[in-house]
C-alpha cells in the first residue's frame, strides 16, 4: 500500500522565491509583493513522485506553498496559523497521510503544537533527522578539514531551540545505533558519533543557556560551557552548528577561527554571505541536505538537484514509507530516541547524507582541500 505525504513550504526571500511561481514580481517593490502575499491563500505548487526505498516501499506526496515570509508569520502568528490549517485540510483532500513543516512553519504554534491539534492528518517538523543529518554533515566536514573530532572544541549557536539542544546533546554524549542497523549484529550497538572534546551552548538568555547546560551535563561526557555573545562563544571553536530562528545573519567573518567548520541549520541563513566573499580559510556548509532513493521528480523545483532533498522532507517521506502515520517531531524538545529512530529509519529505507553544500552550491573534495591548505598556511 502506497502512503502519501504533503509537505508545507513558504517563501524564504521576498522578491527570490515567490518569483519561481510568479516571475512577473521580480519587477515589483518588496511592499507590493508583501501586499500580494497577504492576499494569497494557501496553493498546491506541484506532486512529488518516484520515491522508492531500497526495502521496496514507495511513496508520492505534494509541496504546498503558504503565502507567508518568516517575518510575516512572526508578525500574525494567527494568521499563520489558520493558513497552516488550510494547507493541511488542501493536503487531506488531495490524499496525503501525513505533512511535514518546512521552515518557519515548523516553529509557529509552538513547534506544530497548535497546528496538531487543528489539523485533519498528523504533522510533524522534520526536526529529528535534520539534527541528525547536521551532526553527521558536520562530522563529514570535520574529517574532510582534518580536525580530531573527539579533541575539538563545537560550538553550538542556538542551543536554548529545539535543534540546537538536540545537536548539544550527542555532541556532549555521543550516538549509537543497534538492532542490526548499519551492518551491526542484532541487538548490538555501534557508536556511529562518538563526543566531541568540548562544547559550547550559544544564546542570548543566560538563564536558559545554563538551565539546558545544567539538563545536559546530566549524561555529558565531556565539558560544558555557556557564552550569550557569538564573538565570545565563536573564536576558539574547530566546529560549529548553528540553528537559530532570527530573521538575519548572526555569525560574521570576524566570529570564526581559521580552519572551523560551521554547519548553517538555519532557514533564513544564520550565516553571512560576507563569510563566503572574505574567509576563504573557513568551511561553511548547508545543513541537512539528503539523497532520496528511487528516481524522485520534482514538478516544481525547490532549488537542488532532484535526487537531493531537505531532510525535514525526508523524514515526512520516510514516515509515509514506514506507514508511520501518527505526529513525530512536535514541540520544542526532540527526543534522542526519536532521532536515533529515524537516522535507522533512514538507513532502512536508503535516505543518506547528499554531497556537501555551501549556500546552495555543491562543494568538490578539491574545494575543500583548497580551503583546509588556506587554513594551515600561517
Amino acid at each position: 500500500m502506497v502512503h502519501r505525504f504533503a509537505f508545507l513550504v513558504h517563501p524564504l526571500d521576498l522578491k527570490r522565491d515567490v518569483a519561481r511561481k510568479y516571475p512577473f514580481v521580480k519587477v515589483m517593490p518588496a511592499k507590493w509583493v508583501e501586499a500580494l502575499l497577504w492576499r494569497m491563500r494557501p496553493k498546491v505548487l506541484g506532486k512529488i513522485t518516484g520515491v522508492k526505498s531500497i526495502a521496496g516501499a514507495e511513496t508520492e506526496g505534494w509541496l504546498i506553498a503558504v503565502p507567508m515570509t518568516a517575518q510575516m508569520m512572526r508578525d500574525n502568528e494567527a494568521a499563520a496559523l489558520a493558513a497552516l490549517e488550510e494547507a493541511c485540510h488542501i493536503a487531506k483532500e488531495l490524499g496525503a497521510e501525513i505533512v511535514g513543516l518546512g521552515a518557519f512553519t515548523a516553529i509557529v504554534g509552538n513547534g506544530g503544537v497548535e497546528l496538531q491539534k487543528r489539523s485533519p492528518l498528523p504533522v510533524t517538523t522534520g526536526n529529528s533527522y535534520t539534527t541528525w543529518t547536521a551532526l553527521e554533515a558536520t562530522k563529514r566536514a570535520a574529517d574532510l578539514m582534518g580536525i580530531d573530532w573527539q579533541k575539538a572544541t563545537a560550538a553550538v549557536v542556538g542551543a536554548t531551540g529545539s535543534i540546537g539542544k538536540a545537536c548539544a546533546f550527542f555532541l556532549s554524549h555521543g550516538a549509537r545505533l543497534g538492532s542490526g542497523t548499519k551492518g551491526t549484529a542484532q541487538g548490538t550497538e555501534e557508536e556511529v558519533l562518538p563526543p566531541v572534546g568540548e562544547v559550547v551552548l550559544v544564546g542570548r538568555d543566560a538563564g536558559k543557556l545554563q538551565a539546558v547546560c545544567e539538563e545536559l551535563r546530566a549524561q555529558a561526557r565531556v565539558p560544558l560551557h555557556i557564552a550569550t555573545d557569538i564573538a565570545e562563544g565563536l573564536p576558539s571553536a574547530d566546529v560549529v552548528i548553528t540553528v537559530t530562528s532570527a530573521m538575519d545573519a548572526v555569525i560574521a567573518p570576524e566570529h570564526l577561527k581559521k580552519g572551523c567548520v560551521v554547519c548553517d541549520v538555519a532557514r533564513p541563513r544564520d550565516v553571512s554571505e560576507r563569510v563566503h566573499r572574505e574567509r576563504d580559510d573557513v568551511l561553511v556548509i548547508d545543513g541537512g541536505i539528503v539523497e532520496v532513493p528511487g528516481e524522485p521528480h520534482w514538478e516544481f523545483p525547490i532549488g537542488l538537484p532532484e535526487r537531493l532533498t531537505l531532510a525535514c522532507v525526508a523524514e515526512t517521506m520516510l514516515l509515509a514509507l514506514e506507514g508511520r502515520l501518527k505526529p513525530f517531531t512536535l514541540g520544542r524538545h526532540i527526543f534522542p530516541e526519536r532521532i536515533l529512530e529515524i537516522a535507522a529509519l533512514a538507513l532502512k529505507h536508503g535516505f543518506r547524507l547528499g554531497g556537501l553544500r555551501s549556500f546552495e552550491r555543491a562543494l568538490s573534495n578539491e574545494h575543500i582541500q583548497r580551503i583546509r591548505q588556506k587554513a594551515r598556511t600561517p
